[in-house]
């Protein structure tokens, strides 16, 4: 999903709001039990989600499972300030950035011996660790998100270029064949980058540093001064100053709207690092041009041995301050919900629930179920890079830590820092704001 603010959200969600409070949340009745679900998801998802629990009720008669929807800007507060009362959200579905926060908080408890099981068996390792925190699994991850270099087959054709870049010398090669001008005026640039939207500036720049063999972190140490990390940078830098890339077409927003969008639909753009998520958009905007788009591995730094795109998920949690038998409860309705006997053809209720808005689940046997659905030479792309996938750090302070790095890779994009100078600044921010998040 497309994250707004350091992340997106995927897909776009006509979100419904219903009754956020106690209401048929009473606790244990003669031994039944009611548990709620939280989510974002719109109307049809909701639905969808009910029937999956309808079916679970039916196996399980004394559990009760109340599913409730608010927007995605009342999600993380909604479960914050209810998480603690007894009518509060037993389970909820959050971005993997707010994972920390919520183990701090008591509201994202570990996971049980069977989940934790059932996790290590079904599900790839990057992801499980993604969302281990202080020795335990915290959830079931759902969908998982990453990126990948997009290219416009049609341009690479016109400029001679036989094959997308394996190399960041090959990126630059090529980003130079795709420019063209008019007198002083770039009217096609050979490689975009955004700005104006945090995870869209973030991912991409740290998916390059990956494949360069560098890290933003090294546990809860900033590395933006490591030179395998100044060294992506200075490859936004070069491409700027040569001409491939222009600020004044990067900006966009997590709808994907704006001069970034345009100029890549329009054929104005070469080459882009992109998330899955994004194939609809590029869809509905493009039309019959769509069948221009093809999708590559990221190019490898010369630091790097292959390529280490930055991922991210969306998993459920179970809230660590319900009750004992209200948490059991919780993890056997994921277990269910997880699970291949919940959905159609061998795939999880929770799978056919991502894919019908067009989002990457990541169970492994899900993608074996939806495997006709993901042989789209797009998406089939970014399936066979899942084992490469490097996940976004979530860490206590992740936020502002993306949005100080936001800051100052921008500030190279428009000139206004060199690449050595955005990175001495932005290591001294992120260690400032670790420090007192971790306080």
């Amino acid at each position: 999903m497309r994250i707004t603010g350091v992340i997106s959200l995927g897909a776009a969600l006509a979100l419904t709001l219903t009754a956020c409070g106690g209401s048929g949340d009473t606790g244990n009745d003669g031994g039944k039990q009611t548990i709620s679900f939280l989510t974002h998801w719109g109307p049809e998802q909701v639905t969808a989600l009910k029937a999956a629990a309808s079916e679970f009720q039916k196996k399980n008669p004394g559990v009760t499972v109340d599913v409730r929807a608010v927007p995605f800007a009342n999600l993380l507060s909604t479960l914050r300030t209810q998480g603690a009362s007894p009518g509060g959200p037993t389970i909820a579905g959050i971005y993997d950035l707010w994972l920390p926060e919520l183990v701090r908080d008591g509201l994202a408890a570990p996971a049980p011996a069977t989940a934790a099981a059932d996790l290590k068996a079904n599900w790839p390792a990057n992801l499980v660790d993604g969302i281990t925190k202080q020795g335990a699994a915290r959830g079931y991850p759902n969908e998982v998100d990453l990126y990948a270099l997009n290219y416009n087959k049609k341009l690479f054709a016109e400029a001679g270029i036989a094959a997308p870049p394996k190399t960041w010398d090959e990126l630059v090669s090529a980003a130079a064949k795709l420019t063209k001008r008019d007198g002083d005026k770039v009217t096609q640039q050979g490689f975009g980058v955004i700005t104006s939207w945090p995870a869209g500036v973030v991912h991409p720049w740290l998916s390059l540093v990956g494949s360069n063999g560098g890290a933003l972190l090294d546990g809860s140490t900033p590395k933006l001064d490591d030179p395998k990390v100044l060294a992506a940078a200075e490859l936004y830098a070069r491409l700027v100053k040569e001409g491939s890339t222009q600020p004044s077409m990067s900006n966009a927003n997590a709808n994907t709207t704006g001069p970034y969008l345009d100029n890549f639909v329009n054929g104005k753009t070469g080459m882009i690092i992109m998330a899955n998520w994004w194939q609809s958009a590029l869809k509905e905007a493009m039309g019959d041009k769509y069948g221009d788009v093809a999708v590559a591995p990221l190019p490898v730094g010369p630091g790097g041995t292959a390529s280490a795109p930055v991922s991210y998920s969306w998993l459920t949690v179970v809230n660590g301050k319900a009750t004992t038998a209200k948490q059991d409860a919780a993890w056997k309705f994921l277990a269910f919900l997880n699970g291949p006997e919940s959905g159609k053809n061998g795939s999880s209720a929770m799978a056919d629930i991502l894919m019908s808005m067009g989002i990457l689940p990541s169970r492994t046997s899900d993608l074996t179920a939806h495997k006709s659905d993901l042989s789209d030479p797009f998406i089939a792309a970014y399936v066979a890079e899942l084992p490469n996938a490097k996940p976004f750090p979530a860490v206590l302070g992740g936020e502002a830590m993306s949005q100080a790095v936001q800051k100052h890779i921008e500030n190279v994009v428009f000139g206004k820092e060199t690449a050595q100078e955005a990175m001495a600044a932005a290591q001294k921010e992120v260690a400032d704001i670790l420090t007192k998040a971790g306080a």
